[in-house]
């Protein structure tokens, strides 16, 4: 299985992405890893929030496959210690799909039509955190979650 974090738009914090490419190459180890990253909607200033969501959202939509299990990080989302949530990647590379996408939406969320599409919601914290802080926060959980389910001694309970 291949796992997909999808996100609108670039990491501009210089550290952030340093610790983001970091995880990225261990993950490199343990599974197949890619962070794909949409441009932010264009002319934001003269669109509404739901407008703003709704171009979003039709390039998330654009991004995902029909058989891809896409799952939005939602503050609304089910929330997992690193065990479960090691548990919860487990069961989705044996669940036989090809492809598990992580989707972070832009700064207001996510249009209806992805929350339609969607196959579950997880959530990082009840906390809100900024875009790029979640990409490095949740690159370092699927790193987690591999030496979890390896059994490596990163993870300590």
């Amino acid at each position: 299985m291949d796992i997909e974090l999808l996100t609108i738009g670039k990491t501009g914090s210089t550290y952030l992405q340093t610790g983001i490419d970091d995880y990225c190459k261990r993950l490199k180890r343990y599974i197949p890893f890619s962070i794909k990253t949409l441009p932010d909607a264009k002319n934001t200033r003269k669109l509404t929030e739901a407008q703003q969501k709704e171009a979003e959202g039709r390039d998330i939509l654009a991004a995902v496959g029909p058989a891809d299990l896409v799952i939005l990080l939602d503050e609304r989302g089910k929330e997992y210690t690193s065990v479960e949530f090691s548990d919860f990647i487990n069961r989705a590379m044996v669940s036989g799909r090809k492809r598990l996408v992580f989707v972070v939406g832009g700064p207001y969320g996510f249009s209806p039509a992805v929350y339609d599409r969607a196959d579950g919601k997880v959530s990082l914290s009840r906390m809100t955190f900024s875009h790029e802080m979640v990409r490095l926060f949740f690159t370092e959980q699927i790193f987690r979650a591999m030496t979890i389910l390896r059994g490596e001694p990163y993870h300590h309970e």
